[in-house]
């Protein structure tokens, strides 16, 4: 009954938004502009736009290239379209700019030219010897081209003034990413006046739709971050409309372009050498030192691989990988697990996965690619064709048949995993997605995993409707079949079964100028699996109701604006059983010189029921829970307090506070360090689980410094302590150290370390690396990681070991080649 009424209420939405489907959702500004959306007047302001800039603009045909140098002092500069006049956006409304802005265009059959000359007063300009994509704390300008005038994705060409480059992909409702990385050329020049920047971008790195009558949208930005982050923008943005490529100016006079087929092949070499800490038989003359472990070197392995991309049409793109490089330079950052009841997203980075993943992303994560984890072979068809846009993606994945050689040496483990061994899982994914109306969509989604034992299938359907200037509906609507193993708590034991799941996610987004809400709604029943995406929580339902305003901004101020919201949302389960309350009141000020501070109260309630940890409690068997009560709750309150500055480029932080009064220690313990705290386990430390109340400190800052061009540094620290009320005993307490520097001696040659430190579970890990990077595809990384118990245990007989004890290290050279041709 839960569930149909669930079903009825989406369906219902659906209905109201199919009326209005001509019109197009909320699409996601970048940082930038989600910013400058934070700081909205009080009023409605009229925009009339400019007749040169309401009315496509002609871009110039070059008859000779520019040379790419950051002078922009060729000839046939001069004869290049112009976008002038800009707007300051942020914090200002749509006011005249602190330095004015040009921004020149032009093209042949190969490159599209775009220069940038920002003029600033000597001396001024925040600029550093940054990594690609790593702009953002420097003063920078950005293009944006939709190069299907679509009003839904776009490409993001950003650079700060020594020309170094960050390219991505925005999607209207997705927000930005930066992962992908784009083949061109360009270079920076700060001067007395300012900076100028020279861009040449290939055609052949895009994909677009061009010819006589095709215009392209564009927009045009540059960043000040001495003026409290100003924003300027070549087209006025109104804070009335919501969406960014929506109010985008047009180009126009592509014509003739070379129409080429792009061939790139891209080899890679991989060769490491790894040791690890394993176990040894105990000495029969000196048993107290048994099992202390003894460290092995493995012979070094060259693990060679190849990407190929082959452009069908200037926006079909077929990618194949064959043994895919997919060993990570930066591994991911740790994290705090301690009483952590669902898995931890972390999100791509391979490069392979990265290209076209925009158009496989919907609400749900129904595709996560990390889902793959070591694939024999790989690959992918991504394209669009007028309003259709597809995605194909096949796999071979051997990670599931991939056992250790001491697991496949161990007799007990052996006869379980020995019809698994060496067996690979095959891997689907379909996606279709049509652009409807002016700015909304429609798409289709499907996945296929397939391994001995664990088969899953998932459909669905997902849709994202502009219901007028300012608001907006999206949706989808999964379903799964699976056959596998599903954990059974009535009966404590897993069956071998097929399971039949179905989610939902709707969401109603009004952004007017100064209040914004939202009501928010997803569920997944309990069979519901996604095995080629991604799924924390089974049986439950979250429903939620987000208002907020944002003040008048005063760019001269000290209080340059603020924002108050509340967020409340409940979580019942498919049974109609309430899970979690939480209702949040919060503000935000934010002041000069980069510098904002916050603060919050949060009213909170939850319950969990022994099911969702284990066995349930019959007439013959106990629970998973202590004592004669199957479920526990907590009636909660929050507090908060955060803030940050980045008063100068030299200089920045933030910090968060939080104290969780009532948060529930799900007793599941946390290592030698921390045994298990509860009543029961105190009696019996073997005792069932026994939740309870207690209070949780959370907190977190970083710092970077940058004391030169070319050298900075980033300090971050978490810690995490609970401590039961029952017994007054801490539960866990854990802190994570980290640090990070990198000194960049050009674009393209950099040197990095980075050293983590959780206290909990005692371990150091190092990463050390050399990288030369002189354009996608190409590069160059040596590297050193390692792991080390400091003052911690021995993994394999418990006891205590005092200093340094290494775990595992690894030494490797990774280099790889773009080989690219027009056919």
């Amino acid at each position: 009954m839960m569930l149909m009424k669930n079903i009825s209420m989406l369906f219902a939405l659906l209905l109201s938004a199919v009326s209005v489907c001509a019109q197009t959702q909320q699409l996601a500004a970048p940082p930038a502009v989600n910013a400058a959306r934070a700081t909205k007047p009080a009023a409605t302001k009229t925009i009339t736009v400019p007749p040169e800039k309401a009315q496509p603009v002609d871009i110039t045909r070059f008859d000779k290239p520019p040379a790419i140098d950051g002078k922009i002092d060729e000839e046939v500069w001069k004869s290049a379209s112009v976008l002038r006049d800009f707007y300051q956006t942020q914090p200002g409304d749509n006011i005249s700019p602190s330095q004015r802005t040009e921004v020149l265009l032009g093209y042949d059959s190969k490159f599209l030219y775009v220069a940038f000359k920002a003029y600033d007063e000597a001396g001024k300009v925040r600029a550093t010897v940054a990594k690609r994509d790593a702009i953002f704390d420097d003063d920078n300008v950005r293009i944006v081209l939709d190069t299907f005038n679509d009003q839904r994705k776009a490409y993001i060409f950003g650079f700060n003034p020594f020309g170094v480059q960050a390219d991505g992909i925005l999607t209207e409702g997705g927000g930005e990413d930066y992962s992908v990385d784009v083949v061109m050329e360009s270079k920076g020049v700060v001067t007395e006046d300012g900076y100028f920047v020279e861009v040449a971008i290939p055609f052949k790195s895009l994909r677009y739709a061009a010819g006589k009558g095709k215009n392209w949208g564009v927009h045009a930005f540059r960043r000040i971050k001495r003026f409290d982050n100003e924003l300027n923008s070549w087209m006025p943005i109104s804070r009335d409309i919501s969406g960014l490529l929506n109010q985008a100016g047009r180009i126009t006079g592509l014509e003739n372009i070379a129409s080429e087929r792009v061939l790139e092949i891209i080899p890679t070499f991989t060769i490491s050498e790894t040791g690890k800490r394993i176990a040894v038989q105990a000495s029969l003359t000196d048993p107290l030192l048994a099992d202390r472990g003894r460290f092995l070197n493995k012979p070094a392995e060259f693990d060679p691989g190849v990407n190929v991309k082959l452009g069908i049409t200037q926006s079909v793109i077929l990618d194949f990988a064959a043994n895919p490089d997919f060993a990570q330079v930066e591994a991911d950052q740790p994290v705090i697990t301690a009483n952590q009841r669902f898995p931890i997203f972390f999100a791509e980075k391979r490069p392979f996965f990265l290209e076209g993943i925009d158009i496989f992303q919907t609400p749900l994560t129904a595709v996560h690619t990390r889902a793959i984890v070591d694939p024999d072979y790989a690959a992918k068809l991504t394209g669009k064709v007028g309003r259709n846009s597809f995605g194909v993606l096949l796999a071979s994945d051997n990670a599931p048949g991939n056992y250790t050689e001491e697991e496949r040496a161990n007799p007990d483990i052996l006869p379980r995993i020995e019809r698994f061994l060496d067996k690979n899982a095959y891997i689907g994914v379909l996606r279709a997605k049509r652009d409807v109306g002016k700015e909304s969509s429609i798409g289709l989604i499907g996945t296929s995993y397939n391994f001995i034992e664990r088969h899953n299938h998932l459909a669905g359907i997902d849709g994202r409707f502009k219901v007028d200037k300012q608001t907006t509906l999206n949706f989808q609507v999964l379903g799964t079949n699976s056959r596998r193993f599903f954990y059974e708590p009535d009966e404590d034991r897993n069956i071998f079964r097929t399971g039949n799941g179905f989610a939902y996610n709707a969401a109603y987004f009004y952004g007017g100028r100064n209040f914004s809400w939202e009501l928010y709604g997803e569920g997944k029943t309990r069979d519901y699996r996604a095995d080629v995406g991604f799924n924390s929580q089974t049986n439950t339902n979250f429903n939620s109701l987000f208002f907020g305003y944002n003040s008048t901004p005063k760019p001269k101020a000290t209080l340059i604006s603020y924002h108050v919201h509340n967020f409340t949302h409940i979580d019942y389960d498919f049974q109609g059983r309430m899970q979690i309350w939480e209702s949040e009141f919060a503000a935000e000020l934010g002041l000069s010189r980069q510098t904002y501070i916050g603060g919050g109260y949060e009213r909170a309630y939850e319950r969990v029921f022994e099911e969702e940890f284990g066995a349930i409690r019959t007439a013959t068997r106990a629970g998973a829970f202590f004592g004669d009560n199957a479920e526990r709750s907590s009636n909660k309150h929050h507090f908060f307090l955060w803030g940050g500055t980045k008063p100068s480029k030299k200089f920045g932080m933030d910090f968060r506070v939080v104290y969780r009064a009532g948060h529930l220690d799900y007793d599941f313990g946390a290592g030698r360090r921390f045994p298990r705290v509860s009543p029961a386990a105190l009696l019996d430390p073997e005792a069932a689980l026994d939740p309870g109340r207690g209070g949780l400190f959370e907190f977190r800052t970083s710092m970077f410094y940058q004391p030169s061009d070319a050298l900075n540094t980033t300090f971050s620290f978490v810690r995490n302590r609970l401590t039961r009320y029952d017994t007054g005993l801490v539960a866990f307490d854990d802190n994570l150290f980290s640090s990070r520097t990198t000194y960049q001696f050009t674009r393209f040659l950099f040197v990095r370390a980075r050293l983590d430190y959780l206290t909990l579970s005692s371990r150091v890990r190092g990463q050390y690396l050399i990288g030369w990077t002189p354009s996608p595809g190409t590069s160059f990384y040596a590297g050193y990681n390692d792991d080390m118990n400091y003052n911690g245990f021995s993994p394999f007989t418990g006891i205590r070991e005092d200093g340094l004890r290494l775990n595992g290290r690894t030494f490797f050279i990774k280099t790889s080649y773009l080989f690219r041709r027009s056919l």
